[in-house]
């Protein structure tokens, strides 16, 4: 073969192929997570852009497909007509604000308390967080009992006590909703604890003793460094309580199925009895969409006040 031959084989254009190393191990790649991307797209992403679609419709869970009659935005407008749902936003409201920052203010003082040299530390730990794994149907069980207006613990000791004619609770329009307020602040309280004994190992022990060679006392030490170092894992328990607070449902539903007269009703409460018993899917999905919006609303405004802090 003469030279000339040999250099035109040799720059002849190799054809090119498609499978490359890279190419196979992309699709290795994307074949590992797919049951994971699978899995959020049919039990999180689609469920998500249905319940949008469904919020401007109207339709009877039990007609089928055939009886989604679509109605724009007035699920939205007829939302803010709805007496039920004004009582139950300001009952998920007056909850919120009744159950975050008390967990929050006894969680850091008690991990304060356990951080410290306490004895049998340890045994604190998991009395406090043993409500939090156990079932909320039982704990529900158990308070329900306590609860009760003549025969419960409860009522008993606040008679002893001189009271005679204490709160009946989980019946009293009054009580109902702080009676359930109580039994979620004592179940949340040791996860709080827990997130508060995590951060505080964080922070160095040097802060401490340089604080207390300058004289400064318990109290000090607690306001100037310890609350201060505290600020992300305050912030990420505000989130996750808040968030937590607005989805209260299943002691609700064991305790006091939102009576008496709609007093402890939340919003959680109200999606499932419109859209599971009186089947209107259309209008659950409206309060749901408006609940989504309430909790990031709210997500962001706390984002942004702590970035506001962080950075000054």
């Amino acid at each position: 073969m003469s030279q000339h031959a040999i250099l035109t084989e040799t720059t002849k254009p190799q054809p090119k192929v498609f499978w490359t190393r890279k190419r196979r191990e992309q699709l290795a790649g994307w074949l590992f997570i797919a049951p994971e991307v699978i899995g959020m797209l049919v039990i999180a992403v689609f469920p998500l852009v249905f319940s949008l679609i469904l919020s401007l419709t109207e339709w009877n869970l039990v007609g089928g497909l055939s009886a989604i009659h679509f109605v724009g935005l007035d699920n939205f407008v007829e939302l803010f007509r709805d007496n039920r749902f004004l009582q139950a936003l300001k009952n998920n409201v007056l909850f919120t604000l009744g159950t975050v920052p008390v967990t929050m203010l006894l969680g850091v003082v008690f991990s304060a308390l356990i951080h410290k040299k306490l004895y049998a530390k340890t045994y604190f730990k998991v009395a406090f967080f043993v409500p939090y794994i156990c079932s909320t149907v039982a704990i529900a069980a158990v308070w329900q009992a306590l609860y009760h207006p003549s025969k419960g613990p409860v009522n008993q000791i606040l008679m002893q006590l001189g009271l005679s004619d204490p709160p009946r609770w989980l019946v009293d329009t009054s009580f109902s909703l702080i009676a359930i307020m109580i039994i979620y602040i004592w179940q949340l309280l040791g996860y709080q604890i827990i997130i508060f004994l995590a951060g505080m190992t964080n922070i160095p022990e040097e802060l401490y003793e340089a604080a207390t060679i300058d004289g400064a006392s318990g109290i000090g030490q607690f306001r100037r460094i310890t609350l201060p170092l505290l600020g992300p894992t305050t912030f990420f328990l505000a989130i996750t309580s808040t968030i937590s607070s607005f989805k209260i449902f299943d002691m609700i539903k064991f305790l006091t199925d939102g009576g008496p007269n709609y007093s402890s009703t939340v919003i959680v409460y109200q999606i499932y009895e419109e859209g599971f018993e009186r089947f209107k899917m259309g209008y659950a999905s409206a309060m749901s969409w408006v609940l989504f919006l309430i909790i990031m609303l709210v997500t962001s405004i706390t984002w942004i006040t702590q970035s506001r802090k962080v950075h000054y």
